[in-house]
């Protein structure tokens, strides 16, 4: 009798857990992974008795994807770059918010996608009962307002950059996800940021040398820097780092587009077109990246952004002392690589970010079923790292760029243990 009794249990789980056989995982907070029946039990979404500490920790890392978390810290290093600072306090708490409001949205991706799980995903921490949604929903505001937090102590600028990611993010786990706004609204949360660590890192004031003034140029004129504390003008720190941060955030918002797009499919599978599209966009990506470095004339400094003067904020032989090609700058600035190794290091990234994005998506563009899209979309999460990577050297941070990539072992190593989809 006894034996009868435990089988029950077990049988009445059969049919969630053969629905659950082909959905797929998700990607960025994504939960575009299937969109099958609902109404779970009720009693899914009570929490186990006897479980140990170890179970719990196992489930918490589940619902978080802790293992995507290493695409998180490149945003800010990268931003940092693309306005000519070196790394500092501000580069810091932007990456602190960063994480905190990236496993805000983990944790509310699962909460909103608790009924769908249960149906196509019931090993989630959320439907196989581990952890329950209230407290899904309680840690994605308590992680919202730390993000938030830490923010504001990088400046008013970056707290509102940080409160628009903060919206973007409930916006697209709540209702954009499902919508054709939803890969836009991924890419503007990626793009916002990087843009966060940007004006972070220039609002902060141990990232540079001290105060700059204006410097004559050629002709007896005066060219003004965006110097956040250029005495000769008023400062305006916020708008000159998102104006030299924006072409390295639209390119990472681009690549994040094409990510998410090939989500859309990956339970399903069935698109060949889309992934092809996603391809051409990644080699593009490339190219941009690497033509925008080769055509600086010889000797001319890198400045922020992708174009020869990013978006008009700085140009050659602009720059304020804090820049770290400036002659004055290079003393107080940690990045001691080699200006040689710059366009070797440029060009590994590059070609790091290429193979390991774009051979998944040719596979899944021959064959698109959902294990190689699924793959393909694991293989995009990966490449922001190198890509990552390529922008902070780009920018003339190679220093940046190499401590971005030796995250790319620490990811591997953890991916094995906890999916990041």
């Amino acid at each position: 009798m006894r034996w009868r009794l435990r089988l029950l249990p077990a049988l009445g789980t059969l049919p969630a857990g053969l629905r659950a056989s082909g959905a797929g995982g998700r990607v960025l907070q994504d939960g575009l992974s299937g969109t099958g029946g609902t109404a779970p039990a009720p009693d899914r979404h009570r929490p186990s008795p006897g479980r140990g500490r170890g179970d719990t920790v196992r489930a918490w890392t589940e619902l978080f994807r802790v293992s995507a978390l290493f695409s998180v810290p490149g945003d800010a290093l990268a931003g940092a770059a693309a306005v000519g600072r070196s790394p500092g306090r501000g580069t810091a708490l932007a990456i602190g918010a960063s994480l905190c409001l990236y496993e805000a949205g983990m944790a509310l991706n699962d909460w909103a996608d608790r009924e769908e799980d249960a149906v196509d995903r019931p090993h989630r921490p959320i439907p196989s009962g581990r952890i329950s949604p209230p407290a899904a929903l309680g840690a994605a505001g308590v992680l919202t307002l730390a993000g938030l937090a830490l923010a504001a102590r990088a400046g008013r600028p970056a707290l509102a950059v940080a409160t628009g990611l903060a919206a973007t993010v409930w916006a697209y786990d709540l209702r954009l996800k499902h919508t054709k706004a939803g890969p836009a609204a991924m890419a503007a949360a990626r793009s916002l940021d990087l843009l966060l660590g940007a004006t972070a890192t220039a609002a902060g004031r141990g990232s540079g040398p001290g105060p700059r003034t204006a410097r004559p140029a050629r002709g007896g004129t005066v060219r003004l820097t965006a110097a956040s504390d250029n005495v000769a003008a008023p400062p305006r720190p916020a708008l000159g780092a998102l104006a030299a941060a924006l072409p390295a955030a639209l390119v990472l918002g681009a690549h994040t587009f094409g990510v998410t797009a090939v989500s859309r499919h990956e339970a399903q599978g069935g698109s060949t077109a889309v992934p092809l599209a996603v391809l051409a966009t990644t080699a593009t990506l490339g190219a941009i990246v690497l033509a925008a470095h080769r055509g600086r004339r010889p000797g001319e400094p890198t400045t922020p952004g992708l174009g020869g003067d990013g978006l008009g904020v700085t140009g050659p032989g602009e720059y304020g002392e804090s820049h770290p090609h400036h002659p004055t700058a290079r003393a107080s600035t940690p990045d001691l690589t080699a200006p040689a190794l710059t366009p070797l290091l440029l060009t590994a990234f590059t070609g790091a970010y290429l193979r390991t994005a774009g051979p998944p998506l040719l596979h899944a563009a021959l064959n698109p079923s959902p294990p190689l899209t699924q793959r393909a979309v694991g293989g995009g999460i990966r490449a922001m790292i190198p890509l990552q990577a390529a922008l902070a050297t780009r920018a003339g941070a190679p220093g940046s760029g190499l401590a971005v990539m030796a995250l790319v072992p620490l990811a591997r190593s953890l991916a094995r243990k906890v999916s990041p989809t």
